[in-house]
């Protein structure tokens, strides 16, 4: 294991430490989670689950989400924001999954390789690396990393990962450094700090849990 994989363990663990071992809701269909994902793209939590609540009462099934007129699917996800985007994207990807597989069922993935699986996904518009982890991750219990803004911020203050370092680049990157027993926890407990600690303007360095371990300010004792 090397060095800075070593410090990454020590982070998780820390964190652990702080937080406690975390667990997102239960989880969804894969098919679910992708819509989920795709929905919660620049906004927040409480607006992506309101607009797939919405979605859902509107359209009961996935089937009658792809079918339906594309205005019926923006209005009922506007609480989302960029409903005009993210409306006909989630269509064409059911569309588009529909005429490959013959329907939305998506637990073949969970058999293929990994890379084959995260590739499988990555093809659609609108589903990059992170929605294709976070689908394999929490729906399919597979070893990916979901990497969002909290995690990219916190990963880049901490050290575990260059400054010039991509978004994209960053989720091989820190998938090798955590072992993958770890992903779960480890992503859900970084975005905690992101959340409530690392704040993109003015983190709370004092309160931080791991600032030991942390290169964005001096150590003190």
């Amino acid at each position: 294991m090397s060095t800075l994989s070593k410090r990454a363990v020590k982070v998780h663990e820390k964190l652990l430490e702080a937080f406690g071992n975390p667990t997102w809701r239960n989880p969804l269909p894969p098919i679910d989670e992708l819509v989920s994902t795709i929905l919660s793209q620049n906004t927040n939590d409480t607006n992506r689950d309101r607009a797939f609540n919405a979605l859902r009462l509107k359209c009961p099934t996935w089937e009658s989400v792809r079918d339906a007129k594309t205005k019926e699917v923006v209005n009922a996800i506007r609480s989302a924001g960029l409903a005009n985007q993210k409306g006909p994207r989630i269509q064409k990807v059911l569309k588009e999954i529909t005429e490959e597989r013959g329907n939305l069922d998506l637990s073949f993935l969970k058999d293929l390789p990994l890379e084959d699986a995260r590739t499988w996904l990555m093809k659609f518009n609108g589903v990059g690396p992170k929605t294709a982890a976070i689908v394999l991750c929490f729906s399919l219990g597979r070893p990916a990393f979901p990497v969002d803004t909290h995690i990219y911020r916190v990963t880049g203050r901490i050290g575990l990962r260059p400054e010039a370092m991509t978004v994209e680049q960053a989720h091989p990157h820190l998938e090798a450094l955590f072992p993958p027993e770890t992903y779960y926890a480890a992503h859900l407990n970084l975005i905690r700090l992101g959340r409530e600690v690392c704040h993109a303007r003015k983190p709370d360095c004092p309160k931080c849990p791991i600032k030991r371990l942390c290169n964005y300010e001096p150590k003190t004792k």
